[in-house]
Order: C-alpha cells, then sequence, then structure tokens
C-alpha cells in the first residue's frame, strides 16, 4: 500500500480517537501516528524492503504495551510513542494484504510481501490492494481519510495534501519502474 494510505489508517485508527476522547494530546496523537504510518518505508532505502523496519508483531505489542502506559499515565510523550508504535504495527501488518514488495508488483513474480521476524520467514502477499499506487489503494486512502479529516479540523490541510501525493502517485505509479528502475 502507499505510505499515504498507511498515514490515513494511522491517523484515523489512532489519531482521531485521542483528538475526539482527549483533544489536549491531539498534536502529539497526530505527530505520532502520522510518523508510525510512514517511518516502516523509510527501510525502501536503508536495509531491505519490508523487513529492516516492518515489524508486524513487535511493533503492534510494543504498541499496545505503550497504549495502555498512556492510558494510566498520560502524557505527550506516552501518546505520541503509543500511536507511533501502534501506526508502525498497523503499517507493517497491513502491507500484507497488498502486494510484493517488488518494482513491478503488478507481475507477481515475488513472494515476499512483509517479514514476520518471530517466524524468521517472509508472509506471502495477498493482493486485496493488487500494488502501491493500484486505484484502489487510492479509494481506500480516501475512504481513511475523510472521516480524519471531518472528525479533527487541524489536520485536514495534511490530509488534503497527502490526498494531492496519493493522487499524483496513483496517476503515475506504472511508469516509476521505467524511471527509477534498475
Amino acid at each position: 500500500m502507499m505510505v499515504t494510505t498507511h498515514a490515513a489508517a494511522a491517523l484515523l485508527f489512532f489519531a482521531t480517537p485521542v483528538a475526539l476522547l482527549a483533544p489536549e494530546f491531539t498534536a502529539a496523537a497526530i505527530i505520532g501516528a502520522l510518523l508510525g504510518g510512514i517511518v516502516p518505508d523509510v527501510d525502501l532505502f536503508v536495509g531491505t524492503h519490508r523487513k529492516s523496519l516492518h515489524f508486524p508483531v513487535y511493533a503492534s505489542l510494543a504498541g499496545v504495551g505503550a497504549g495502555i502506559v498512556a492510558l494510566v499515565a498520560p502524557s505527550t510523550a506516552s501518546v505520541a510513542a503509543a500511536t507511533f508504535l501502534l501506526g508502525a504495527g498497523l503499517h507493517a501488518a497491513s502491507d500484507w494484504f497488498g502486494g510484493s514488495d517488488e518494482l513491478r508488483p503488478w507481475e507477481r513474480t515475488s513472494r515476499r510481501a512483509v517479514y514476520l521476524h518471530p517466524r524468521r520467514r517472509w508472509l506471502r502477499p495477498r493482493h486485496i490492494i493488487r500494488y502501491d499506487g493500484a486505484p484502489e489503494d487510492f479509494f481506500l486512502t480516501v475512504v481513511l481519510a475523510i472521516p480524519v479529516a471531518y472528525a479533527v479540523p487541524s489536520v485536514r490541510l495534511i490530509v488534503a495534501a497527502g490526498l494531492v501525493v496519493g493522487a499524483v502517485y496513483t496517476l503515475f505509479r506504472r511508469r516509476v519502474p521505467d524511471v527509477f528502475g534498475v
């Protein structure tokens, strides 16, 4: 899935509830969720993509633990940490439902969706979202982003920017390998 889809999901599922229930922590929740939705894809540039910074089990478990800490002892730091870890865990886990980690995932030549560290093996892609930047990926971004923009007005500009980036990426995704491919 596109990084904009991951960011929208993290904002919807983790930052929006915080903004509605504890508005004093809205900024921390937004920053944590956005970074959690984005940071795992930094491994595109450092290490092995969908392995080096994708931790579907460990980030999710750490996020639940951090969430409990944030509920018991709410602070800017605990809320930001919880939303970051939960967003990163959701990002890594949801990559399993998309295409593979290859440059042309629509060709389906790779059986690697995301690395499952506790089992020391790759999970096979489910192709529910055929590939990052597929039209259904952008549609999912829109579906996730609209409730966030409605419920948390302070994030509307960020959501709008994410939708523009996602739309442009979707339009040009299948040309990316020709421009940047090796």
